[in-house]
């Protein structure tokens, strides 16, 4: 007599213990005791036809590559996988963008005492830009962050940057010093001969109004070089 094949088990959220449900788990463990898979879970919320939530996170965070895959997938890519659809797709790009921004918000007038303070600050979301941006950190006279503000996007170049632009809102809020920042959408930070002689220019402009720029720093993935610590622009 021939056999037939069962279907393959698959347990819903619901048939899981209460201890082992992401949500549950989040209540008495805490946020940071869950996994990606168990996290991006909650702002999922279900899973499709034949798939737990749980292993939809799984397969899409192994699509993608990790989370920082996610950020930078777009919302149609998202929405065309399986199970997913513009509502989930959204759900996910919002929790994300929530994540950027507090990353990118300065969270108790931080304060700045190494380069390492500043690529805090800024890496996670200036690490994933697609295009260059180039970023000022307007400090008061105790190295207290005032503001982060975005000055350019488009390739970094002296013919490109206006020096007036980078030093504007410093002059406006009666800034102390500044430390530039900008990103390599390569993820590879090395600073280019292009990179020095732009701070070169601006440590020069600082000179002459007054406002130290105390550094320049290149963000990667994940990692960032500072040229001032390089001695690369800064005499």
């Amino acid at each position: 007599m021939e056999q037939t094949s069962s279907p393959e088990y698959k347990p819903m959220i619901r048939d899981l213990p209460m201890d082992l449900r992401p949500r549950e788990r989040m209540v008495y463990a805490g946020p940071s005791a869950l996994n990606d898979a168990e996290l991006l879970a909650i702002i999922l919320r279900v899973g499709g036809r034949g798939e737990n939530v749980i292993r939809m996170a799984e397969r899409l965070l192994a699509t993608f590559g990790s989370v920082a895959g996610l950020a930078q997938a777009s919302l149609d890519e998202l929405a065309a996988q399986h199970g997913m659809g513009q509502a989930k797709a959204t759900q996910i790009k919002a929790a994300l963008e929530l994540g950027k921004r507090l990353a990118a918000t300065p969270s108790g007038r931080a304060q700045v005492r190494s380069p390492a303070d500043v690529a805090n600050l800024l890496m996670v979301e200036m690490g994933l830009l697609e295009q260059e941006h180039l970023r000022t950190v307007l400090l008061d006279t105790k190295n207290f962050v005032v503001r982060v503000v975005n000055v350019y996007v488009g390739s970094l170049n002296s013919a490109s940057v206006r020096v007036g632009e980078v030093f504007r809102e410093a002059i406006r809020s009666n800034s102390a010093s500044i430390i530039v920042v900008h990103n390599h959408p390569s993820g590879d930070p090395t600073p280019s001969p292009e990179d020095v002689r732009v701070t070169e220019m601006m440590v020069e402009a600082g000179q002459l109004l007054d406002i130290e720029v105390l550094d320049h720093l290149v963000i990667g993935r994940n990692c960032y070089v500072s040229l001032k610590e390089r001695k690369l622009g800064f005499k």
